[in-house]
């Protein structure tokens, strides 16, 4: 079974075309060697897939005549991912919903206001306006040129 046709299959790529691209950029090796879209898998082979910032190793058990159930999967294909990457991957997730959880809409006034008394920092409050006078006013030095 070919690589693309076989990673639509269990289910790692939603559709064969972005497997295909996927495959493409690079992103998919068996063993050390990039492949292509067209090379054939085989039961016992590695398969290496950058997908979500993390680096996938699967090794390929039986091969599926066609599109399986997700609860199907494990007879087909073993996951041999590092539990760093799966951390990374975690990490990464928690990061983001750290200040509003997915789906909870838009920020209100108040979260708006926060934000941006967050990014405008205490930059322009410590500035007075002889600051800004000594900033905009010539150099002495430039004026001995």
């Amino acid at each position: 079974m070919r690589i693309d046709k076989f990673l639509w299959s269990v289910r790692f790529y939603k559709t064969r075309n972005i497997a295909a691209e996927e495959i493409k950029k690079n992103r998919v090796s068996i063993g050390e060697n990039v492949v292509k879209s067209s090379k054939e898998v085989k039961v016992g082979d590695v398969i290496k897939i950058k997908k979500n910032q993390i680096e996938y190793k699967i090794k390929v058990t039986d091969i599926p005549k066609s599109r399986l159930g997700a609860k199907l999967v494990s007879l087909y294909v073993t996951d041999m991912t590092e539990k760093e990457q799966y951390e990374i991957l975690k990490m990464r997730k928690s990061a983001q919903d750290y200040y509003r959880q997915k789906g909870l809409g838009r920020p209100t006034k108040k979260d708006r206001r926060e934000m941006d008394d967050f990014s405008s920092g205490d930059t322009q409050e410590s500035m007075d306006s002889d600051d800004w006078d000594v900033f905009f006013s010539p150099n002495d030095s430039q004026e001995e040129d």
